[in-house]
């Protein structure tokens, strides 16, 4: 009897997985574009593998073709999931193998933004896409930087001193890819991609300008980079800051590219619309402390420093701004305010971490591009030309900001690029190279 009810099972459970269709065949390219409101357009490529030890193994390439590695595929029947440090894909494969349909969603191990529609197609031969190769020549490594963080660390070679190219909010080391080369011959040169971007990691937490600040340090220790050059593009200027107001000894030298604006040195006379948002986010620090202190905590110091320092200076940053600011037209007293297109939850976070820095003591190399390149609409006008420039100055603050660094940081050597993009590096990138060498030459060795 019990071997009559074994050989029943058996053929039962023949009997369903006869009826299961069997596992898709992933092995092979993916591609799809994803949409992201109101106008991003980034193709996306995932490239599936069999693993020796059975399971899958996969990589993405997302617009500019660089790889990032799956850490993990899951599939179970008809779905699969992708997760990667950027993000995770999740979907559903349809019955004939040809195409995925799922969403995507950007932060691993949170969600930062809402799940977004992205279909991927098989491809074929004919219908590949042809990826921009990563030419650029670097070798990747990952740097665990804190639990559930790490961070992408790309390194271009070269002999000399060791220089580290921090990128801007928003992107990553490969924004690096063209011109960290052309510092090779004389520099070894790495670049790092800050937590939250890239192939790095993206915590739930950790995003102060001192903590990012901290995630390079540990990467200088685990490459046993003594004394580097930092390179800065735009908010990277926060963590050269951090590094060289807290730690002047671990580096040689500072070069700020167009990132030395107050999130890198702080004065609150310096009043643009960007400028008076570290005055913002210390403020809420301030008053985050007396709401939540301890019912044992005595609060008079702290209610001290905000009448007698914080509120009166925010109230003059305010004013300050208040006086940039050009008369509105007619009718934007009746029309309803535009609404404001709000930075992803990373950039939110990177904000919101803003800290005052107000004594750097080091060598530094300050590039601003003062003020920033003109529209195309200006043309050879010259009041049109003034109008471009003074709008830039209320929005950036850029000549006053050089002027300010100048004269508050006796460390640095301040060079203006006259309608420079903010991107200096690439719109004048012999003058930041002749700038960087001889301010590097300079360096006591």
């Amino acid at each position: 009897m019990t071997k009559l009810c074994a050989l029943v099972l058996a053929c039962v459970s023949l009997a369903v997985d006869a009826a299961q269709p069997p596992a898709p065949n992933l092995e092979g390219s993916w591609q799809g574009t994803l949409r992201v409101p109101p106008a991003l357009e980034l193709r996306v490529v995932a490239r599936i593998t069999r693993a020796k030890e059975g399971g899958w193994h996969a990589t993405m390439y997302i617009d500019n073709g660089y790889p990032i590695p799956v850490e993990s595929v899951l599939v179970g029947g008809s779905t699969i999931e992708l997760i990667s440090n950027p993000g995770r894909y999740q979907g559903e494969i349809n019955p004939e193998g040809t195409s995925i349909r799922g969403t995507w969603v950007h932060g691993n191990p949170r969600p930062l933004d809402r799940p977004f529609p992205l279909e991927l197609q098989r491809a074929t031969r004919q219908t590949a896409w042809v990826l921009q190769p990563d030419s650029s020549p670097h070798t990747t490594r990952y740097v665990t930087v804190a639990a559930g963080a790490s961070l992408e660390v790309l390194d271009w070679g070269g002999t000399g001193r060791p220089v580290v190219l921090l990128a801007g909010l928003g992107d990553t080391a490969h924004a690096f890819d063209q011109f960290a080369p052309k510092l090779t011959s004389n520099y070894h040169v790495y670049g790092i991609t800050r937590r939250g971007y890239g192939g790095s990691s993206a915590p739930m937490t950790g995003y102060s300008a001192d903590r990012l600040g901290d995630d390079v340090l540990v990467v200088l220790d685990e490459l046993n980079l003594k004394k580097p050059i930092l390179v800065g593009h735009s908010i990277a200027g926060e963590e050269l800051s951090s590094i060289g107001s807290r730690y002047p000894w671990r580096v040689a030298g500072l070069v700020y590219l167009d990132a030395g604006y107050y999130y890198a040195y702080y004065d609150h006379s310096v009043a643009t619309s960007l400028g008076v948002t570290v005055d913002v986010a210390e403020l809420e620090r301030k008053l985050d402390q007396l709401r939540f202190a301890s019912p044992t905590a005595d609060p008079r110091a702290l209610i001290q420093d905000l009448l007698s320092k914080e509120l009166p200076n925010f109230t003059q940053s305010l004013q300050a701004l208040q006086r940039t600011l050009p008369p509105p037209p007619p009718t934007e007293a009746v029309s309803s305010p535009a609404p404001v297109q709000r930075l992803s939850t990373i950039g939110e976070d990177v904000i919101a971490g803003l800290q005052r820095y107000t004594s750097i003591p080091v060598p530094i190399l300050a590039i601003f591009a003062a003020p920033h390149e003109l529209p195309p609409s200006t043309g050879n006008d010259p009041a049109a030309v003034a109008a471009a420039d003074a709008a830039d100055d209320a929005f950036t603050g850029a000549r006053a900001q050089a002027d300010a660094f100048e004269k508050g940081v006796p460390s640095a050597h301040v060079v203006r690029l006259a309608h420079a993009s903010h991107y200096v590096y690439r719109s004048n990138e012999a003058d930041v190279l002749r700038e960087m060498n001889a301010f590097i030459r300079g360096l006591p060795q």
